[in-house]
């Protein structure tokens, strides 16, 4: 088995500010990619491309803050 090289660097924390109920299918699905299953639950994500482009989709329903 290989080693994994360990990540260093910022994290962002997403927190669920507003429901996603009412908003279109793709909206939902990405909120739950993101970990997120409750309103007001915080979760901490790597700070790359991928997770920028997650939370730019649903940045209405989201409030983000960097990590150090």
């Amino acid at each position: 088995m290989r080693n994994k090289p360990e990540i260093v660097g910022a994290k962002l924390r997403v927190t669920l500010v507003k429901s996603p109920t009412k908003y279109s299918e793709r909206h939902k699905r990405n909120v739950r990619a993101l970990g997120l299953h409750r309103m007001h639950q915080t979760v901490e994500h790597i700070d790359g491309p991928v997770a920028r482009g997650m939370i730019a989709r649903v940045a209405f329903l989201v409030a983000v803050e960097e990590v150090k």
